[in-house]
């Protein structure tokens, strides 16, 4: 995907009743954060190494993220693919775009599926409402026709808010990707997950900073 003019489409803010947008309340899932964003973890992970892209200022989806931010969101999506590539498998990255969201403020996931199968990719054809090519394709479709769902396994694809297609890709797609990954035969509530999933946030935080050691390394071994 490549970046879009720059048109802004809202002025962030800072909302005071949004947990997003209060540092002290993700402070122990940060992993990292650039000038615009934060990577966290998830605080109830579906897998190991289920994390996030989080705008520093609250937008209600990345349908509403200026185009000035673009650039920086999609090398912190290149990062999130080496960390994924190096300790895990590829990532496939999944917005719900306001749709049956759980947090209004916008949160790209990624999660360490690796690639669908061809059966997966034609079923994303299938139910998809457009092909993303940039995310200015995003903002054009938020701002005429509202809410949308997203799905970026290798292509991009983007969903009308419509209860049969969600639950098309949840079964057909993040279901099996989450199964695979953890072994688990049934869906688990959000209780059950942030339960289980504090080791798992433990060891990807532990993987972080390896990743991050390493890269400070390399950078230092290229300016020798």
């Amino acid at each position: 995907m490549q970046n879009g003019s720059s048109v802004s489409l809202d002025a962030g803010t800072i909302h005071t009743d949004c947990v997003f947008c209060q540092h002290n309340d993700i402070a122990t899932y940060i992993l990292k954060e650039s000038q615009s964003f934060r990577i966290v973890t998830d605080h109830a992970p579906l897998v190991e190494g289920h994390i996030l892209i989080v705008p520093k200022l609250h937008y209600a989806c990345y349908g509403a993220v200026p185009a000035e931010l673009d650039a920086e969101l999609f090398a912190l999506k290149r990062e999130v693919q080496q960390f994924f590539q190096q300790f895990y498998t590829p990532a496939v990255f999944w917005e719900h775009g306001v749709f049956r969201q759980t947090v209004f403020h916008a949160h790209l996931h990624c999660f360490p599926f690796g690639p669908i199968s061809q059966s997966q990719h034609d079923l994303c054809e299938k139910l998809c409402a457009q092909v993303i090519h940039s995310q200015d394709d995003i903002r054009v479709w938020y701002t005429s026709k509202g809410h949308y769902f997203y799905l970026e396994p290798d292509n991009a694809f983007l969903f009308a808010p419509k209860m049969d297609t969600y639950l098309g890709i949840i079964q057909g797609v993040l279901w099996p990707g989450t199964s695979a990954c953890t072994g688990h035969k049934e869906w688990r509530s959000s209780h059950q997950r942030y339960e289980d999933g504090k080791p798992l946030i433990a060891t990807v935080r532990a993987k972080w900073r390896i990743f991050e050691q390493q890269g400070v390394a390399y950078a230092d071994e290229a300016s020798a």
